[in-house]
């Protein structure tokens, strides 16, 4: 297993489709980029904000739930690509040991964000997502593509992400947020990848 930076979120311009875009924590940081729900994006989104919507959302109360049971996520693995679809696995350790438990790789790592549990690949599917990925690209368009992604997050209104999830951007008073995993200099993956 390899582990993984995220480096953010990207719409794709021709589709719509949301990915998130993961990378590969050292050389040669091949990108892993899979297409998500709209849902999951947003609360991909609210993770690595700083403001909160009002209320807790799906993947806070399943961070909540995981705690409350006495257990905690060890990590989250993105174990194969079948059929066009990355799966997942977490693994959570509690009192009766390690747990592995099915899950789209999308909720995982809305969940990772929010315990400050690591991301990793296996090295099959870090070879199988590059497919998707097309040619290598040169310094200059690797620095517009950064650019690019930077603009976009720029662009981000977290007022009118908040309002669309029925929150407000303040967030709950005082609520918990796990640390969050990133790496700001690596940019967005060109083309859409399968769905996860």
């Amino acid at each position: 297993m390899k582990r993984l930076a995220l480096v953010g979120l990207h719409v794709e311009p021709t589709s719509g489709t949301s990915l998130v875009i993961l990378r590969e924590h050292q050389a040669p940081f091949r990108l892993v980029p899979i297409a998500i729900g709209d849902a999951e994006a947003a609360s991909i989104a609210v993770a690595l904000g700083e403001r909160r919507p009002q209320g807790p959302l799906t993947h806070d109360l399943m961070a909540a739930l995981v705690a409350g049971l006495g257990s905690r996520v060890d990590r989250v693995e993105i174990t194969a690509l079948h059929d066009g679809a990355f799966l997942a696995e977490l693994a959570v350790v509690g009192p009766q040991g390690l747990r592995r438990l099915d899950a789209r790789p999308s909720d995982g790592i809305a969940l990772a964000l929010r315990v400050g549990a690591p991301l990793y690949v296996s090295e099959t599917v870090l070879d199988e997502a590059e497919g998707f990925l097309g040619a290598g690209s040169d310094d200059e368009e690797i620095d517009r593509a950064v650019y690019e992604f930077r603009r976009g997050l720029d662009a981000w209104d977290a007022a009118a992400l908040a309002a669309a999830l029925g929150g407000s951007p303040e967030g709950p008073a005082g609520g918990p947020r796990g640390p969050v995993h990133g790496d700001e200099d690596v940019p967005p993956a060109p083309d859409p990848g399968p769905r996860g």
